[in-house]
């Protein structure tokens, strides 16, 4: 019998995902905005035969926010240069559904899985940053229920406009002059409470049907929206139980939505440091968590937190009794608040432990220890795969990929060459088969 495989993602985020990555001696203070700092990166990962490369988005930022969100490529318009000079790995892009419109997306992601041919991921997010808003002529926030509300909406849009095109459609007879067949063209005609698009989409579907959709959100709305529409779902989770009852939860939810549990990878977030020893592995993470300015590390937590004004107390106190509600990121605000009080944190020792993962889960080791690690949650029903959260890059990477890919392959558990030429291929999830295509055998 074989083993299951694990799906593997790389999740960029600037020069690394510690907050003080850029300060890293090995790390290109000025690769945030370099293509040829991001081709490598991508090389790297491709040759691991890793699934997908995973880019998150933001649309506000301020003077302390995280290095990696001050400046910050476009990922829809990186992605499609990094497609030409990759072949096989997938390519993730982050966009919201609260400052989007639905053709918009949908045309540009169909797009850029024909450019890849069929390595394309929308990952769906519904904006918690507040400040968004002000951005686009907006005076306040959506509300998080109507967010998700538009969401859902949002996704069922793009997702009819990428059936615009049944397969075959497009003839392209040069003799007869017939470029395409009527009957296989539709037009949407949708009309909502949040839109109203007629359609149809001027790109046809891919090799892949439909590029993956992937879905960040872990609330009660965002774990049913992704039950309901996701290829993929990315979470934050800090230990084997909680991690577990998730995975119950969200696989239980993808069979009530009248899904096989199969169809969705649930690829939580985790953050590797490899060393000769665990010791030499914590020493890297000591490393960088001592180049932290301590301003920008609470006004990052404050962030996380919903905003909470924290300069009041000493960096020494734990976070007060109580903290008011957030309109912002309600899943991962009360993972960070669990955090503190199950370790008791200081303020100072709770942005530190954010500073890197953001809450993710945090693991140290040698090669053949992370790899016992990661594939301990794929064995207990934990995960199906995860998305990598390197501290400081291209270095962590490409250590990630000699140290600790040729043990997994060894183990069986991960592939040793791409036998697939898409991101559905690559994570074992079929075709998407047309509604219309659908409707006429029914």
């Amino acid at each position: 019998m074989s083993k299951k495989q694990i799906a593997l993602g790389v999740f960029l985020m600037g020069t690394g995902h510690h907050m003080a990555s850029w300060r890293h001696a090995e790390v290109p203070s000025d690769g945030f905005e370099d293509f040829n700092y991001f081709r490598e990166i991508a090389q790297i990962a491709e040759n691991g035969k890793l699934d997908m490369i995973f880019l998150s988005d933001g649309l506000s930022f301020n003077h302390l926010s995280h290095p990696a969100e001050l400046v910050r490529l476009d990922p829809l318009t990186l992605l499609p240069a990094l497609a030409a000079v990759t072949s096989k790995i997938g390519l993730a892009a982050t966009a919201s559904t609260t400052y989007n419109e639905p053709f918009h997306i949908a045309r540009k992601f169909a797009s850029l899985d024909q450019i890849s041919k069929g390595r394309s991921a929308w990952n769906v997010v519904t904006s918690y940053y507040e400040h968004e808003a002000s951005n686009f002529s907006k005076k306040k926030h959506l509300a998080h229920e109507l967010r998700y509300e538009r969401a859902s909406e949002f996704v069922d849009v793009v997702k009819g406009l990428w059936d615009s095109w049944e397969d075959e459609a497009l003839i392209r007879d040069k003799e007869s002059g017939i470029y395409f067949n009527p009957e296989k063209l539709h037009s949407l005609n949708h009309e909502g409470k949040h839109f109203f698009v007629k359609g149809p989409l001027n790109a046809s579907r891919s090799s892949q049907g439909q590029p993956v959709i992937v879905q960040a959100g872990s609330s009660e709305a965002g774990t049913t929206l992704a039950a309901q529409t996701a290829d993929v779902i990315f979470t934050a989770q800090q230990t084997l139980e909680d991690a577990q009852n998730f995975y119950k939860k969200v696989k239980k939810k993808v069979i009530e939505s009248g899904r096989e549990p199969d169809e969705v990878k649930i690829m939580p977030g985790v953050s590797p440091f490899i060393g000769k020893t665990e010791d030499e592995a914590r020493e890297k993470y000591e490393q960088l968590q001592d180049l932290i300015v301590p301003e920008i590390g609470l006004d990052f937590l404050s962030d996380y937190l919903g905003g909470i004004d924290l300069s009041e107390y000493s960096l020494d106190d734990q976070l007060p009794e109580v903290i008011p509600e957030t309109n912002g990121n309600q899943s991962r605000r009360e993972l960070i608040i669990e955090l503190a009080r199950r370790e008791n944190l200081t303020i100072r020792e709770l942005y530190k432990r954010i500073a890197g993962a953001r809450g993710h889960w945090t693991i140290f080791g040698t090669p053949e220890q992370i790899a016992d690690q990661l594939e301990s949650w794929i064995v207990s029903e934990a995960a199906d795969g995860f998305n990598l959260m390197f501290q400081y890059l291209p270095g962590s990477l490409a250590e990630f990929v000699e140290q600790v890919i040729p043990i997994l392959q060894q183990r069986g558990v991960f592939r040793e060459e791409y036998s697939k030429d898409t991101l559905r291929g690559h994570l074992g999830l079929s075709i998407p088969t047309s509604r219309y295509t659908t409707l006429k055998t029914k």
